[in-house]
C-alpha cells in the first residue's frame, strides 16, 4: 500500500482507515490512535498509540526462574510439616 491513500472526511469529520492500514498496524476496534497536528506543513500525523502493558512488556524480569521458588516453597513446605522451621 502507498503511503499516498486519499479517504474522505464524512460530514461527521470521520476518516475511514484503510483495511490494508488496519491490518498492517495490527488495529481493531477500540486501539487507541494519537493525532499530531504540523500546522506549519498542514499535516495530521495519526499514529498507533501503545497500550501501558505494551510500552513495559518485559521492563521486570524475574529474578530466578519459576522453578526455583517452586522448589524452595516445596522445601518449605517439608520442613514446615516435619517440625524443622
Amino acid at each position: 500500500m502507498s503511503s499516498g491513500t486519499i479517504v474522505r472526511l464524512d460530514s461527521k469529520g470521520r476518516v475511514t482507515l484503510p483495511l490494508e492500514v488496519r491490518r498492517r498496524l495490527g488495529l481493531r476496534e477500540g486501539s487507541q490512535l494519537r493525532i499530531l497536528v504540523d500546522e506549519e506543513k498542514g499535516k495530521i500525523i495519526i499514529e498507533k498509540a501503545e497500550s501501558t502493558a505494551e510500552r513495559y512488556y518485559g521492563v521486570f524480569r524475574p529474578r530466578r526462574h519459576v522453578d526455583d521458588v517452586e522448589e524452595e516453597i516445596e522445601e518449605a513446605v517439608y520442613r514446615a510439616w516435619l517440625g524443622d522451621t
